[in-house]
């Protein structure tokens, strides 16, 4: 495992006046992302990290420079601060547990699927090493960072938040790609709680995100926010999705805590080869492994043990990386193992159960359109668009859109493919007379003057101010 200490110069973090002292902030104001890197590696005879070094790692997410005094500080008050309620003894123990992981252990040579993990609302990188170790153990690259707001140490419930979480998965990313273990062609991101919505905002931006996974999401939770992002839609998010649920909360309990119950998008992604588990032992908490570690015996498990939600937490694991085999290695068990029954699987009886259902054909994009128009040809541009416009009546490409795609042809010199791309813009919006200005420059380009000439004389019948069309008109001689 590589702690590796590195700035997003891109964003800002620190504002300009410190809030703690109230003068002008000094050091890096750049965004900080120390990353913790697990990786498949080849056996060493180092002794393997301590569940307390990752505890240290954490009083250096967001300032490097500590002194050895200050992390001895801040690690032995962290226990304190976050899990008051063990016994010192008990946290001790874990303190001293061994891990699996070795610190700056050689790499294994080749190339290996990338996993970001984005952890909970506020939490750090660290939250669920052992899930992380486990996955490295297996034959992934994982990457994680903490879970931070835009400006400070503390997420905040809102949009800005969400995207600030987004902005540290897409940095993550770009670092993948300097890495010699990371094969990029294969790339999931696995988030909890916050980090399980924050992770599906992420990929309806990024198309190179290949799986999803989503540990008790907030996705459920906040349907405002999800809303909110006008991107985020079915659409945008047609790759394979785990949704790892806890137990399930009554009716009563949703509607007295005044949860929106109004929309799903779950329920809406058709798109996607989409996996519900249900872990019946496992509240919201139990999904991240430190609190299995650290949560108090009297109260922390409900009307479970530790030892029950544990066996559950190990299960949730396996089901993870059978779904990461399945689709970032193309692994015919790992498929077999999520479209298995539970008892098939050999699940406990009553711990889990699954759902599932596949994907119904490919989202109404501009991509899909292209894809059809790339196996049949752009001449059939009018069918593509009506076949597509037949299985999903609110497919509507923008103007823009089209016009931009055209002028991409264009200057690709496939000005054929251009003028059936125009030709739709004009059926589309009749009414729009940059469309038919684009189609009689792509005309022109093609030394078709007939029909360039027609087609700038629609244009400014439309709008008679088209300077551009008259002024073309004049260099092809034609009266408007």
């Amino acid at each position: 495992m590589h702690i590796v200490q590195q700035y997003d110069y891109s964003r800002v973090y620190k504002g300009k006046i410190d809030l703690l002292s109230g003068l002008p902030s000094s050091g890096e104001r750049a965004r900080p992302i120390q990353t913790l890197a697990w990786y498949p590696a080849q056996k060493s005879a180092a002794p393997a990290l301590l569940y307390g070094d990752y505890i240290r790692s954490a009083t250096t997410e967001e300032v490097f420079a500590r002194t050895d005094a200050e992390v001895k500080q801040l690690a032995g008050a962290w226990i304190g601060q976050r899990w008051g309620g063990i016994g010192a003894a008990q946290a001790e123990q874990e303190w001293r547990r061994p891990m699996w992981a070795v610190r700056d252990a050689v790499e294994l040579p080749g190339k290996f699927p990338v996993v970001i993990y984005a952890p909970s609302f506020s939490a750090s990188a660290h939250e669920s090493a052992d899930l992380c170790e486990y996955l490295a153990s297996q034959g992934y690259l994982v990457l994680a960072s903490p879970d931070m707001g835009a400006h400070e140490c503390t997420m905040s419930h809102d949009i800005e938040g969400v995207e600030a979480q987004v902005g540290d998965i897409e940095f993550l990313i770009g670092y993948a790609h300097g890495l010699a273990q990371a094969d990029m062609a294969h790339l999931a991101v696995v988030g909890y709680s916050w980090g399980g919505m924050s992770n599906v905002f992420a990929a309806a931006k990024d198309s190179r995100i290949t799986a999803l996974v989503s540990l008790d999401g907030s996705l459920r939770y906040f349907p405002e926010l999800v809303n909110s992002a006008k991107y985020v839609v079915p659409a945008r998010l047609a790759l394979p999705f785990l949704f790892v649920a806890a137990r399930p909360r009554s009716i009563e309990d949703l509607l007295a805590k005044k949860q929106d119950l109004s929309a799903s998008l779950m329920n809406n992604m058709a798109y996607t080869d989409l996996y519900k588990v249900t872990m019946y032992p496992m509240t919201h908490a139990n999904f991240s492994s430190e609190y299995q570690r650290f949560a108090s015996d009297a109260g922390g498990f409900g009307e479970y043990s530790r030892a029950e939600t544990s066996l559950a937490h190990s299960w949730m694991a396996r089901y993870v990386h059978q779904f990461l085999n399945a689709y970032l290695k193309n692994d015919a068990a790992g498929l077999a193992f999520m479209n298995g029954t539970p008892e098939k699987n050999l699940v406990p009886p009553h711990m889990l159960t699954l759902e599932s259902r596949h994907a119904n054909g490919q989202p109404p994009t501009l991509e899909t359109l292209a894809e059809g128009l790339g196996k049949r040809g752009f001449e059939h541009a009018g069918e593509v668009y009506k076949d597509i416009k037949s299985r999903h009546g609110d497919f509507q490409p923008s103007e823009e859109s089209l016009r931009g795609w055209g002028y991409q042809l264009l200057l690709a010199n496939k000005t054929g493919a251009a003028i059936e791309i125009f030709k739709l813009v004009t059926v589309l919006f009749p009414d729009s007379w940059n469309a038919f200005d684009c189609l009689a420059e792509a005309y022109q380009q093609n030394q078709d003057r007939a029909l360039a000439i027609k087609h700038y004389r629609r244009s400014l019948e439309l709008e008679p101010k088209n300077d551009n069309a008259a002024q073309h008109l004049k260099t092809l001689n034609a009266a408007r």
